[in-house]
């Protein structure tokens, strides 16, 4: 199998607090790796370091082939933007562009960032906005639209960049509960396609049903990892199991 992202001793400190201690792990291509853990326990940190938003304090991020940073030292300017462009990010609290239409949101980047013409940016995103089931909304603006339809537009708008690998922080931590659903399901369409993807989550039964593997990160480090079944249904480390027994499964 390729690995597309390798992470090795990862650290970051905020002043003195040490909030990522060592942390390693490797994501092959088509592969889905649920990042799960208590609040405050890195995971957030850990998906901004991979994704070149905050800057590390130590340790290698090695992105399809070429290193972000090796050893606590950062690849140049250039390279750091060229490593990005093989990663996309959808954030929890959607982050559109409230004055630009759902179109718009998804093809600026592919104007500004990749250089395509209007023509072959909007065909992109409009094949997007359809396979997101959005495609009678491309001309409405976000506050027209449900927090799980703005959620399907970020996802659409980090797709529109052809990344190797898309990250996700708690996609729907910011939704109803009756919105969550909607966008469990796109993610497990994505998946099912073999979309290469880290996905930190509250979601148990959906980190056990549509991942290959778990993470599971406590107080910054990694406490247990493995198949998402195995660590989900029978966790080895007494952490996991009594974090695990907060949840239905």
């Amino acid at each position: 199998m390729e690995e597309v992202l390798q992470v090795r001793d990862l650290r970051k400190s905020f002043g003195k607090t040490e909030v990522l201690r060592g942390i390693s792990f490797s994501l092959f291509r088509g592969e889905s790796l649920a990042v799960i853990g208590p609040s405050g326990g890195g995971k957030s940190t850990l998906l901004r370091c991979t994704t070149n938003l905050e800057p590390v304090s130590g340790g290698t991020i090695r992105v399809a082939g070429r290193d972000l940073v090796r050893d606590g030292v950062y690849a140049p300017k250039a390279e750091q933007r060229a490593i990005g462009l093989r990663v996309g990010l959808v954030f929890q609290q959607f982050n559109l562009f409230p004055h630009f239409s759902v179109l718009r949101n998804v093809t600026e980047a592919q104007r500004v960032v990749l250089g395509r013409s209007r023509a072959q940016a909007t065909a992109h995103a409009m094949d997007l906005l359809d396979k997101m089931g959005l495609s009678g909304k491309a001309d409405s603006y976000p506050f027209e639209l449900s927090g799980g339809q703005q959620q399907r537009v970020s996802i659409a708008r980090a797709l529109a960049l052809d990344p190797e690998i898309l990250f996700f922080d708690e996609p729907t931590s910011a939704l109803d509960p009756e919105l969550t659903g909607e966008i469990l399901k796109v993610i497990r369409a994505l998946a099912e396609e073999k979309m290469t993807m880290v996905v930190v989550t509250h979601e148990m039964a959906f980190a056990r049903d549509v991942s290959d593997r778990v993470l599971f990160l406590d107080g910054g480090a990694v406490a247990e990892e493995g198949p998402s079944r195995q660590v989900i249904s029978n966790p080895r480390n007494e952490r996991t199991r009594a974090f695990l027994s907060r949840f239905q499964s």
